[in-house]
């Protein structure tokens, strides 16, 4: 039997440090909290972990500090099943933290301090190029230095490695960077600030119009996620769809992103065309905001495949 090429996942690692409360406080208002967790998080451990839940071998190349969280968060790591060989430490230098407001309606508010994340440098690519050039796909974001992300876009594309840029938090980014990719997911914040246009402007209707202009600018493939409104795909072929989202009670959108961007990785990696991965990837999602954290959310293939056996059938679970 063949074996499989697995992915590998170059970003973030960071402590989620999570608070509940009625809504999300105002600038300068201070509210009374509902509950206080701690999670494992960072965009690029979320979806290394998303992937490793799907059953799909996975690599991280990342940095966490020499503090107390450093070897939390690789134990973290190691224990959701992702390969850490490629997490090495940044001497002198905190771990990345997440602190995360979430309203009731399970809306979030996040403050990222990136500590060894912004240390994770190009030699850091050039140290993990064996497990690179053996992959079958990379995934990327850009809590990470934008260098280190342009370096790998190269990198990549040098080895013929489809990469995946999810783009946050929301930049303008460089046309080089944007030729290199195979898959770019935005979601709504993100298109506006890479299309320049007001917010008010993207929505189900004119979602064509920003999926195409994106991909006319270098990208392959173009995936804007939509939240709870679904997601627009607009593919190499010519193909473009609208997806609509699996109707589901929504208790924590944190790492939902996160969960859609590892579920379409492994998909795809499993011979899927683009539209069924898509709509893989948004069962997983899916399932993803119906719990609380970030990596504890991320669903395994038996719990996904079971969630859309029952959306198939049932209204309640069904698209909207």
């Amino acid at each position: 039997m063949m074996r499989r090429k697995h992915i590998v996942v170059v970003g973030s690692v960071n402590l989620d440090l999570v608070g509940v409360a009625e809504r999300i406080p105002a600038p300068g208002e201070t509210l009374t909290g509902k509950n206080f967790q701690v999670f494992h998080g960072g965009k690029g451990a979320n979806q290394a972990v998303a992937v490793a839940k799907l059953g799909y071998p996975v690599c991280m190349v990342a940095k966490v500090g020499d503090d107390e969280f450093g070897e939390r968060l690789r134990r973290g790591l190691r224990d959701g099943g992702v390969n850490v060989s490629g997490v090495t430490t940044a001497k002198q230098t905190s771990s990345g933290v997440a602190l995360i407001s979430i309203d009731m309606a399970g809306q979030n508010s996040i403050i990222v301090v990136p500590g060894a994340n912004g240390k994770l440098l190009p030699r850091d690519v050039d140290n993990a190029k064996p497990t690179l050039r053996s992959a079958g796909m990379i995934l990327t974001q850009l809590e990470t230095p934008l260098e280190t992300v342009e370096y790998l876009a190269s990198v990549a594309n040098r080895y013929h490695i489809p990469l995946m840029l999810d783009p946050a938090p929301a930049r303008e980014l460089p046309s080089t960077l944007l030729r290199h990719l195979t898959l770019l997911t935005p979601n709504e914040t993100e298109t506006c600030v890479l299309c320049g246009i007001d917010a008010g402007k993207l929505n189900c209707s004119t979602a064509a119009e920003y999926a195409q202009e994106l991909r006319e600018r270098g990208p392959a493939n173009v995936i804007i996620k939509m939240g709870g409104h679904g997601a627009y795909l607009a593919g190499k072929d010519g193909r473009s769809i609208f997806l609509p989202a699996f109707k589901v009670r929504v208790v924590d959108s944190t790492a939902a992103g996160d969960a859609f961007n590892g579920g379409l990785a492994v998909a795809l990696m499993q011979g899927q065309d683009l539209e069924n991965a898509a709509r893989f990837a948004s069962a997983v999602a899916a399932v993803s905001v119906t719990r609380m954290g970030a990596q504890p959310s991320m669903p395994t293939a038996r719990q996904v495949s079971r969630f859309l056996k029952q959306a198939a059938v049932s209204p309640s679970g069904g698209t909207g």
